[in-house]
């Protein structure tokens, strides 16, 4: 799963920094909840109208080759507007997180098998995110998660898109008056050649 690239310019709006050499062999788990301005800053990055709540529960486990899983969920309510009414709306994302963290000399190597996979009919694994300066970002990560889980045109349940009347009368339509703006002259042709 990796990030959406809308949002990698704007800075993290939500950093908990774990450092790899503190993650036990056997793991460990961590309950997070964004505050009002962290929440106010992910709205302002992710467009949103408001987020009201946002909490992950994430359980990060060791792997070989010092790599590591983070795995768990986000779960959000967010304020949007509705595409159809431009009403507010309010709306609940329950996200699963799956992601393996590498690193950075490894990513290379792991993302030629990911090619490798898609050349084939296998499933094709997400390549792995690097471990930048020996620290796994778990606010990023539930961020990112969040961001994805956003219907980016959120709609109310009862909304219905109704088109415009179109006229069915041709003098009635919107481009009736360029229409009207044709020459009615017929452009000159050549000058034939006078009687001398």
């Amino acid at each position: 799963m990796n990030r959406p690239t809308a949002m990698t310019d704007k800075p993290d709006p939500w950093r908990v920094p774990l450092a790899v050499v503190q993650i036990p062999d056997t793991g460990l788990h961590r309950d997070l909840e964004a505050d009002q301005a962290v929440r106010q800053a992910i709205a302002e990055v992710g467009g949103l109208r408001e987020v009201l709540a946002v909490s992950a529960s994430l359980d990060v486990t060791p792997m070989s080759g010092g790599r590591f899983h983070v795995e768990g969920r986000v779960r959000a309510r967010i304020g949007q507007t509705c595409v159809v009414t431009l009403d507010p709306i309010e709306t609940d994302i329950d996200e699963p997180i799956d992601w393996i963290f590498a690193p950075p000399e490894q990513i290379p190597e792991m993302a030629d098998l990911v090619d490798e996979a898609a050349a084939s009919e296998v499933e094709i694994p997400d390549p792995p995110e690097p471990i930048e300066n020996g620290v796994i970002d778990l606010g990023r990560i539930a961020t990112d998660a969040l961001y994805l889980a956003v219907d980016p045109y959120p709609r109310k349940p009862d909304a219905v898109f109704e088109p415009p009347d179109v006229p069915e009368d041709p003098e009635d339509h919107p481009f009736a008056a360029l229409k009207a703006l044709q020459l009615d002259a017929k452009p000159p042709g050549p000058k034939k050649p006078g009687k001398a």
